[in-house]
């Protein structure tokens, strides 16, 4: 007899359950609001297929929501999900009631405090950086739960390949002098600059063994669009990567 396992999709959400509207133009298809911003406008669409994945992912497996997005921003996505969530590059976890993982948080809170002095001290250079060469943006420092995760800068004109000399000139430089335990990831028109200890994959592998003991057997999948994602789809015993995407470039349309 076929042992029956309890299936846990864990799935990043920008640019894999859902995307821009910019990144669904030129597809002709329709599209329906999946995530929102403040003022309760639309910002991110899901496509027929995504939405049809979705149906069927939610009738066989638990999806469990692993993004960079911050509380405030998960609770603007219009999907349901009705167990964990690994929020903040890993940083938060939310139990299946909606409180806060108090163990996960305070494991993070003294690693990100450790991290914190270096972000802060990046933040200065990427700031001044800016104001010498008319860049229109500056660092922002990503907190949640009273505690800080990570540093992001955008290009104010979306223009991607402005942030290259960021990177190039400012960035990687210092992460290799004395070898700081920061990485950089870049997708689009997103360049963030995340301490080590912060990392979905540290947050999965807390979450499965939870489910282990709740449940016994479990199958995991992981599933995301980026590079930065890679670890902790591999933590997982299956990875789903969707197509037209950083990951499937740099994997499986580029064999």
């Amino acid at each position: 007899m076929l042992k029956k396992f309890h299936k846990f999709l864990f799935a990043d959400l920008d640019d894999t359950l859902f995307q821009s509207l910019e990144k669904c133009e030129g597809r002709g298809l329709p599209i329906e609001a999946a995530a929102f911003l403040k003022d309760g406008s639309p910002i991110s669409y899901t496509t027929p297929g995504q939405r049809a994945f979705l149906a069927f992912a939610q009738d066989g497996m638990t999806m469990i929501p692993t993004t960079a997005r911050n509380l405030n921003a998960f609770q603007r996505v219009g999907i349901d999900f009705h167990s964990y969530a690994v929020l903040d590059y890993g940083g938060i976890i939310l139990l299946p009631d909606g409180s806060v993982d108090q163990e996960w948080l305070e494991h993070m809170r003294g690693a990100m405090q450790a991290a914190l002095p270096g972000l802060l001290a990046l933040a200065g250079l990427i700031d001044a950086w800016a104001e010498r060469t008319g860049f229109g943006n500056r660092a922002r420092l990503i907190e949640d739960f009273d505690t800080p995760f990570y540093l992001v800068v955008k290009d104010p004109q979306k223009i991607a390949a402005n942030l290259e000399p960021i990177e190039r000139e400012v960035v990687q430089p210092w992460i290799d002098d004395g070898a700081r335990d920061y990485f950089i990831h870049r997708n689009g028109n997103n360049l963030a600059i995340l301490p080590k200890a912060l990392n979905k994959s540290h947050a999965v592998a807390h979450v499965s063994a939870r489910l282990r003991a709740e449940h016994g057997d479990i199958l995991t999948f992981g599933m995301g669009d980026s590079k930065s994602d890679a670890r902790f789809m591999a933590a997982c015993d299956y990875a789903i990567v969707p197509s037209r995407t950083q990951l499937a470039g740099l994997t499986l349309e580029t064999l």
